[in-house]
């Protein structure tokens, strides 16, 4: 009978060692990503990449320089733009005409410099106001 006492002792803090052990695994969720999702996802990526790919065209190279804003600062405004936005700056690009795509590009990245500089988020132009 006496080894029964340290045998019971010693299962009895194995069974309160794996309860404790078991209650500190996080559970692990599975859900469904639906195709929708996946395509979002898929288009955010693909339009950041082809905004990229155009900052890497020469004349637009030149232009923004000359305009005085890092092409850092582009990049960094490139991927704080949402999906919205990202797809509407690429369906402008592609509508505009051939000739006049490369100051569109720069037109349009002047205006979203402008906003994010309405908005706060930057401080690029001295004339624009933050309006908070």
């Amino acid at each position: 009978m006496s080894t029964s006492t340290p045998i019971r002792r010693v299962a009895g803090t194995l069974a309160a060692l794996h309860l404790l052990l078991f209650t500190q695994i996080p559970m692990a969720q599975a859900a469904m990503i639906g195709t929708p999702e996946v395509i979002a996802a898929e288009q955010h990526r693909v339009d950041r990449q082809q905004l990229r790919q155009m900052l890497e065209d020469q004349e637009v190279r030149r232009k923004l320089e000359s305009l005085g804003v890092d092409r850092q600062q582009v990049e960094q405004r490139i991927d704080s733009l949402t999906s919205a936005e990202l797809a509407q700056f690429n369906r402008q690009l592609t509508e505009a005409p051939a000739g006049g795509s490369v100051v569109g590009i720069i037109v349009l990245f002047l205006v979203i410099f402008i906003v994010t500089d309405m908005l706060c988020a930057t401080d690029v132009y001295t004339f624009v106001r933050c309006l908070r």
